[in-house]
């Protein structure tokens, strides 16, 4: 991944009222986008083909109970009061219920884990699991022992997903073409349909070439938008409520919902593809619960948007109920109950609103993408966080196109809301299932609740959205196809990177040089030593890497100093600084080799290459004056590699401890400092340590002797591989391995670590793997 920040430093401290309140005014524009604007599509889908209006209000009645108890149900109670809860240490989203089941369960979609990662505080503490006899119990148990469990656990989630990022192709054209609609009611009907789909290929453009101003600056402008529509939406249905019918609010009551389906039966059934857009954009409360805080999304949704969206499907009903022969005239949808001198500027404010609409569910594709390919599921790609101050608020230049392409394409295929409406609903109702399913285990396996309680949660809400899907995937023909092809193409995409990373991977360990064999060459290695500083930069996160192998017999030099740096994302959202270091010798001290793991949550920011180096070396240093480094050869011998791993902080968590300097030669400083010996004239490295720090000789020498190397120069030595299927391997492996992940691997950006490494000090070592 590339990463691009502009200061970027979060404090953990808890939030003050003001900073709730404005990050709930944030939240209007960015989360609740999406969920506000489904007033203009909902009963136009419902009513579009399936239910026909009769002489009595019991078809709109129905549809009304179902729309609002739908409502309650899905977002309010699941979402709202239940699901925000399961937060991956304040972040959302299906990958994040995803990283926190594998740290419950003690499996990591990451395969290079470290014994030391579950000491991390981000982890969460266990004093002991459930009851050894419980139910829950025996699925941790089962969950740990079976890979095909573990692997459907991972397709689970990829499915998921792949519907986000489906659903962040459909929203935004469903949400604009809705809006547009209106301009139907204006012009004749031979007219409308040439200008609608340019003006939303043209208003589309302009909200993904939006995106890089992030969301910080775009919730400040788009809140205002949404407000404005949630305000304009409960003032025209408390209009409609008390102008046309003010006994509309006993649709309320579930026994309407009991006579529609009793009366249409199969077509009640089917329309509820329609209904179920009432609920588009609710995942986007979890999804981007860390652009925002958990508070402040339930704030924002129970005081303003909830009671909008009711005012509003009730005003809609109440027209409709005394307008039945409405169908003749136009579609049924959102302007015909909007007074006729109020439509236009309606209609300004309802663009305006699609637009933000849309940002909800791009705003959650960035996150879910960034989740992904942190955790080794998405190939590498630029990431650029844009806010200084909320962590979870990021632009992703390629996908936030590529989205665009595609919407595009799907505006300009269709040409209709009805088909994207079939579409974005069978996206839309997958990733609620996936999101139920993995929330049975979070209660059992991760709050360690009663089996019960989640047999429980599954049937009331697996129930309601299994009755969606099914209405939803009944129109396959008529649009539902498109998410499903999408997410076929995207399941592929994620899970041949996956699989060719961890092969890739396994290869590495097959093939690793055993670190006995390294010492038994002595402690020059058998090889030339050469001043400097050389970071073998790997994936392994114990033992040799064959590439070391492979350059030394090719060309036996290499620096007086050896770091092995390996560069991992963790299953957690955050690592803190003062755990992000994890550095031990490689056999006695006099070798001068050195393991470095810098660990990265899927969220964090990883620095640039000067600013890594300078914290490589101060971490090295620290590890060896704090005086750690003896344990390796105190009796002479040298202890197992894994048993004297320390974890070290960043220089921003080091006050008073031991800094770097650079400076001309005859620089002086008040602080004890270790010289290195004056060479020539030029500028040169010091360690300054505190003089309470007290270090024995070998320290001493060992710690001048990394000074002298830093001052030499750091060089990057990088294995460049190429990945091959093994000759008897099975076509289908071929396919992921040649044709799937060394495609995407040629294709995608390189490491964070070597994105801006300088190219006279970067050397690559090629090899093949025959995986």
């Amino acid at each position: 991944m590339d990463v691009e920040t502009t200061g970027l430093q979060i404090p953990v401290q808890k939030e003050s009222w003001k900073t709730v309140l404005i990050l709930a005014f944030q939240s209007l524009g960015v989360v609740y986008g999406d969920l506000s604007i489904s007033p203009l599509y909902v009963y136009k889908s419902t009513f579009a083909e399936d239910i026909e209006h009769s002489d009595t209000n019991e078809e709109i009645y129905g549809v009304l109970s179902v729309v609002f108890w739908t409502l309650t149900l899905v977002p309010l109670l699941k979402y709202v009061f239940l699901v925000l809860k399961a937060d991956d240490n304040r972040e959302g989203g299906t990958f994040a219920l995803y990283s926190l089941l594998c740290r419950h369960v003690r499996v990591s979609p990451l395969p290079n884990s470290h014994l030391t990662d579950e000491e991390l505080s981000s982890y969460e503490k266990h004093s002991s699991d459930p009851a050894p006899i419980t139910c829950g119990s025996r699925l941790k148990a089962a969950l740990e022992r079976h890979i095909g469990l573990q692997k459907c656990l991972l397709v689970l989630a990829l499915i998921g997903a792949s519907m986000v990022i489906g659903d962040g192709i459909l929203t935004p054209a469903l949400s604009v073409f809705s809006a547009v609609s209106g301009v139907e009611l204006a012009m004749s009907n031979e007219h409308h349909q040439y200008i609608e789909v340019p003006l939303v290929c043209i208003i589309l453009i302009s909200l993904f070439a939006l995106q890089h101003y992030g969301t910080h600056k775009v919730g400040f402008l788009f809140a205002p938008i949404i407000m404005m529509w949630l305000l304009c939406i409960s003032a025209l249905g408390l209009y409609n409520i008390f102008h046309w019918n003010r006994n509309v609010y006993k649709a309320l009551c579930p026994y309407y919902m009991y006579k529609f389906f009793k009366k249409t039966r199969r077509d009640g059934w089917m329309s509820l593809g329609g209904v179920l857009l009432c609920i588009t954009g609710s995942e986007a409360m979890f999804a981007d619960l860390g652009h925002f805080s958990q508070l402040s999304i339930k704030i924002a949704f129970t005081s303003l948007v909830y009671p909008s969206l009711v005012l509003a499907y009730m005003g809609q009903a109440a027209y409709l109920s005394q307008h039945h022969d409405i169908r003749h005239d136009y579609q049924v949808g959102f302007y015909v109950s909007v007074p006729e001198k109020l439509r236009w500027p309606i209609l300004a404010v309802a663009v305006l609103a699609a637009v933000v609409g849309s940002q909800a569910i791009i705003t959650g594709t960035f996150s879910i993408i960034k989740q992904c390919s942190a955790l080794g599921c998405f190939p590498r790609i630029k990431i650029v966080h844009t806010s200084s101050k909320i962590h979870g608020q990021i632009y992703i230049p390629e996908i936030n196109w590529i989205l665009m392409l595609l919407c595009l394409a799907v505006t300009i295929g269709f040409r209709d809301t009805k088909r994207l409406g079939n579409a974005s609903g069978l996206a839309v109702i997958t990733v609620m299932l996936v999101t139920t399913c993995l929330m049975c285990l979070v209660i059992v396996l991760c709050w360690h609740q009663s089996i019960f309680l989640a047999i429980c949660f599954l049937l009331l809400f697996g129930t309601i959205e299994a009755i969606f899907f099914s209405a939803s995937l009944i129109k396959f023909l008529e649009g539902a196809w498109v998410p499903i092809v999408l997410a076929f193409i995207l399941m592929t995409l994620m899970y041949s990177w996956h699989y060719g990373t961890l092969k890739k991977y396994e290869f590495d360990v097959a093939n690793k040089i055993p670190v006995n064999w390294l010492l038994s060459l002595g402690p020059s290695l058998g090889i030339v030593r050469v001043r400097g500083i050389g970071l073998i930069h790997t994936e392994l996160t114990s033992g040799i890497p064959v590439i070391f192998s492979h350059f030394v017999t090719n060309l036996p030099a290499f620096h007086q100093v050896l770091v092995f740096v390996c560069v991992k994302s963790l299953p957690v959202p955050h690592v803190k600084k003062e755990e992000r270091f994890l550095v031990g010798h490689i056999g006695p001290r006099q070798y001068r080799l050195y393991r470095c793991i810098a660990r990265y949550g899927y969220r964090d920011v990883q620095k640039d290459d000067l600013e890594f180096e300078d914290d490589l070396v101060l971490t090295i240093a620290e590890f060896i004056q704090t005086g750690k480094a003896a344990l390796n050869d105190s009796d002479g011998n040298w202890l197992r590699e894994d048993e004297n791993m320390a974890v070290v902080g960043t220089p921003s968590t080091r006050a008073g401890k031991i800094q770097m300097r650079r400076g001309e030669i005859g620089d002086d400083d008040d602080a004890p400092e270790l010289k290195p010996p004056v060479r020539q004239a030029r500028k040169r490295v010091r360690f300054a340590i505190p003089e309470s720090q007290q270090m024995d000789l070998r320290a001493c020498e060992e710690l001048r002797e990394l000074m002298e190397a830093r001052e030499a120069g750091v060089a990057h030595i990088l294995g460049h591989s190429y990945v091959r299927s093994k000759k008897r391997s099975s076509l289908l492996k071929k396919l992921v391995i040649d044709y799937g992940y060394e495609v995407l691997r040629r294709n995608c950006r390189t490491p964070t670590y070597a994105l801006s490494l300088p190219n006279a000090s970067t050397l690559e070592v090629g090899m093949v793997y025959h995986v």
